[in-house]
């Protein structure tokens, strides 16, 4: 008898394409089972919307992908804010002239916008640099404005009204914020432009979004009012909150941040408790 002729032995043979066509076949069965019915459902009627929500689970989130820039009108508004603020200061505290530093930052704030107008997007060293002067313009008329204040408060000269001197102080406490949201938002991962274009691996400031991506959309990436929201809570609670400071400089900044906001917040309160007495 030819060996082709024998019966197949058991553990020797090997299944055809009819018992593996078989073998998949109930495996899809048992996924399909697996889904439950609204899932299968979900499918058969919006296949689109179904393969668009499994393409997004293998999506990187947009803050580790190429994506676009951010809207330039919330950091223009933040940056005004920060001018009228200055404008408006006690002329105890205040800088002279009073147009001085505030006109230099309205001067690079409209020389960014018309460069720059829509979106964070433009990749220029000109712009950077522009935009880190204008930072440190504000810094420094806040710092300053700042200093003044602390000086007439431990030496209890300056402001004698009450509510002036906390309009003054709550006006370079809210300045703080701002100035310092905005040196995060322009200093994490190379600023907003590298954060877009090609957003470096590692976060200087780790958001609650980045470690738990599942809470937020695929969209998300950090923003100008994500960076003031830190910054708001950071002096608020004198440490860091939900946003965790990773590189080193982060954490020197938030440092100085606080300790800015703890002087200025318990020396105006006092100050004023004792003219009150």
């Amino acid at each position: 008898m030819a060996p082709e002729d024998l019966p197949d032995q058991p553990g020797t043979s090997q299944p055809d394409d009819t018992s593996r066509a078989g073998g998949e076949s109930t495996r899809e069965d048992m996924a399909s089972v697996q889904q439950g019915p609204d899932t299968r459902l979900e499918h058969l009627l919006d296949p689109a919307r179904h393969a668009l929500h499994a393409a997004e689970e293998h999506l990187e989130p947009a803050w580790r992908r190429v994506s676009r820039g951010e809207p330039r009108l919330p950091v223009s508004l933040a940056v005004l804010a920060t001018i009228a603020i200055e404008l408006v200061l006690p002329a105890r505290v205040a800088n002279r002239p009073r147009w001085l530093l505030a006109g230099l930052a309205a001067v690079l704030l409209i020389g960014i916008v018309a460069a720059n107008p829509k979106r964070i997007d433009r990749p220029s060293r000109r712009l950077r640099a522009a935009s880190l002067v204008l930072i440190a313009v504000l810094s420094t008329a806040n710092l300053a404005s700042a200093g003044r204040l602390i000086v007439d408060l431990i030496n209890a000269h300056g402001i004698r009204d009450p509510a002036k001197l906390l309009f003054a102080g709550g006006a370079i406490w809210l300045t703080n914020v701002i100035v310092f949201g905005l040196w995060y938002w322009e200093l994490d991962r190379g600023g907003p432009v590298a954060r877009a274009l090609a957003p470096p691996p590692y976060p200087d400031f780790l958001f609650p979004q980045m470690t738990s991506p599942e809470v937020a959309p695929v969209d998300w990436e950090p923003a100008v009012v994500d960076y003031l929201y830190t910054a708001f809570t950071t002096a608020t609670a004198f440490s860091p909150t939900d946003v965790m400071p990773i590189s080193r400089w982060a954490k020197l900044a938030m440092m100085l941040q606080t300790a800015i906001s703890l002087t200025v917040v318990v020396l105006v309160i006092a100050r004023a408790v004792n003219i009150l007495k």
